[in-house]
């Protein structure tokens, strides 16, 4: 039986072990993988986890090591490599792992399919690991954004929270609204990235990356001012069937 498994710090609610379970057994392949669950308190205790599983096939990983497991890979693809992130460990002849970012499928393949127009500029909330993957999948169907974070950095892009609540015309000239932070995730489902929700109109759409719950504040707010909302749950499944598709090719 072949082991493959998320890796994280915290994974009480997690999406990928009940996906595949649940994959596995409507398409029989429960005899031959199973998915588990590794929290890590810190991501140094990896390479031991890897030496103690047999027949490890490959990892997800979520927050808050998608940057940090890097150094301990053998190689990354191009996007991977791009983003400087990674979601997605593949692992040939037991030793070799390799890096990739099925956040950038799942968040395009999403988006595209929602939103009616591509001629529209995003604000990006948040600029961890998944923003990274949002960014590069924005710059790839030609969407100008900018990164929101709590405080400025030093790159061109960047402004804060407090610039969007001092300058109006931001949120008119940019009406795609994307948050890559964990706000609003249950069960802390009364937090909210900080926004003048009041300028918004049913000229803005606000996708969420988090998925549980279904409709967080996030996009509540937005509903009360008549924009379209998305959670991120088709982005989860979209990035799991690519990961699947990685783990499931042919060895060069």
């Amino acid at each position: 039986m072949k082991t493959l498994g998320l890796i994280g710090k915290t994974l009480t609610h997690s999406f990928s072990k009940s996906y595949f379970e649940e994959k596995f057994k409507q398409e029989n392949l429960a005899q031959a993988y199973r998915y588990l669950n590794f929290e890590l308190e810190e991501i140094s205790k990896f390479t031991q986890l890897v030496r103690d599983l047999q027949n490890p096939l490959g990892f997800n990983v979520t927050i808050p090591y998608k940057q940090a497991i890097i150094p301990y890979l053998d190689d990354l693809d191009n996007t991977a490599k791009s983003i400087q992130a990674v979601n997605t460990i593949k692992i040939v002849d037991g030793k070799k792992l390799t890096g990739y970012n099925t956040d950038v499928i799942g968040f395009r393949e999403s988006l595209l399919s929602w939103l009616p127009d591509t001629k529209i500029k995003a604000l990006v909330l948040g600029s961890g690991g998944a923003s990274q993957a949002v960014q590069f999948a924005l710059s790839e169907v030609s969407i100008d954004h900018l990164v929101v974070s709590r405080t400025a950095v030093e790159k061109q892009g960047h402004i804060t929270y407090t610039d969007l609540q001092n300058n109006p015309t931001l949120l008119q000239q940019h009406r795609l609204l994307i948050n890559t932070t964990p706000l609003g995730t249950f069960p802390n489902t009364n937090e909210c990235p900080a926004l003048p929700y009041q300028q918004l109109t049913e000229n803005h759409y606000l996708y969420d990356l988090v998925y549980n719950p279904s409709e967080t504040l996030f996009m509540q707010k937005g509903t009360q001012q008549g924009a379209f909302v998305k959670n991120g749950y088709q982005m989860l499944v979209l990035q799991a069937e690519a990961a699947w598709r990685i783990w499931q090719e042919p060895l060069n």
